[in-house]
C-alpha cells in the first residue's frame, strides 16, 4: 500500500474503523458538528475507495461501505515508512531516539525485550 490518507480521509477512516461497515447518510451523522454536506462526504469516500481503503456493496438503492485494510495494517505501513525514510530502515535507531529523548523508560524497554523474548519462544 502506496497511498497516504489525508488528515480528512483519515478521519472517516477512524469513524470506519471504529463502527464497521457504513452508509454514507450514517458516516455523515457520525462526524462532528458542523458537518460537511452528504456530496462532500461521497467524495471523501469516493477517493478513498479508489485508494483501496474501502470496498462498497450494493444493498437496496443504496451502497454500504466497508474497510478494506485495517487500522493496524495502514499504522503499521506508515510506520514502517517513517522507519525507512528517517532510521534507515533501523527500528533499534528508532527505539534509542526515544530513549535518549526519555519518552521510553527502562521498564518500557524491558517490557518490549520481554514481549519480543516471548514472540521468539512461540
Amino acid at each position: 500500500m502506496k497511498q497516504r490518507l489525508t488528515a480528512k480521509e483519515e478521519a472517516l477512516m477512524n469513524i470506519f474503523w471504529e463502527k464497521g461497515d457504513l452508509c454514507i447518510r450514517d458516516l455523515v451523522e457520525s462526524l462532528p458538528e458542523p458537518r460537511p454536506n452528504y456530496k462532500t462526504v461521497a467524495t471523501q469516500v469516493g477517493f478513498l475507495e479508489n485508494k483501496g481503503f474501502l470496498r462498497r456493496r450494493p444493498v437496496a438503492n443504496t451502497f454500504i461501505y466497508e474497510v478494506a485494510i485495517s487500522e493496524r495494517q495502514y499504522r503499521g505501513t506508515t510506520i514502517g515508512d517513517v522507519v525507512s525514510h528517517y532510521y534507515g530502515n533501523s527500528y533499534a535507531t528508532l527505539v534509542s531516539q526515544f530513549v535518549e529523548e526519555k519518552k521510553l523508560d527502562v521498564d518500557e524497554l524491558k517490557a518490549l525485550i520481554e514481549q519480543i523474548e516471548n514472540q521468539n519462544q512461540v
